[in-house]
């Protein structure tokens, strides 16, 4: 099982980015797929997560209303498009498989992870 994630990169604040994570190796269409970040010195956060469907999202307080989580279950594909981008988004970026159930925000309940992707925000 692969998890590529790709979009990352330095951009000023204020701009917008969109990363992908394409899942490669069994199929994951049926499980919530979520997206972390880890700053440099911080633990791991959640980000965003989505069910199979795509008719449940769950956001952290901190990107709710700037970013938004997306999938293509026909490509395994997530995504997560990011605006008004601040200097405290600057973080490495991962896409994990969760499980079958509904979404849940801890870190530990998802089974597969990418190499994270590196976003890092300039003021």
């Amino acid at each position: 099982v692969q998890l590529q994630a790709s979009g990352g990169g330095l951009v000023q604040a204020g701009a917008s980015l969109r990363l992908s994570c394409a899942a490669s190796g069994r199929t994951f269409s049926r499980n919530v797929m979520g997206w972390f970040r880890q700053a440099p010195g911080k633990e791991r956060e959640f980000v965003a997560a989505i069910t199979w469907t795509g008719g449940s999202t769950s956001y952290a307080d901190s990107v709710k209303g700037r970013f938004t989580i997306s999938r293509d279950n026909a490509k395994n594909t997530v995504y997560l498009g990011m605006n008004s981008l601040k200097p405290e988004d600057t973080a490495v970026y991962y896409c994990a498989v969760g499980g079958l159930g509904p979404i849940v925000t801890y870190a530990g309940r998802y089974a597969y992870w990418g190499q994270g992707t590196l976003v890092t925000v300039s003021s």
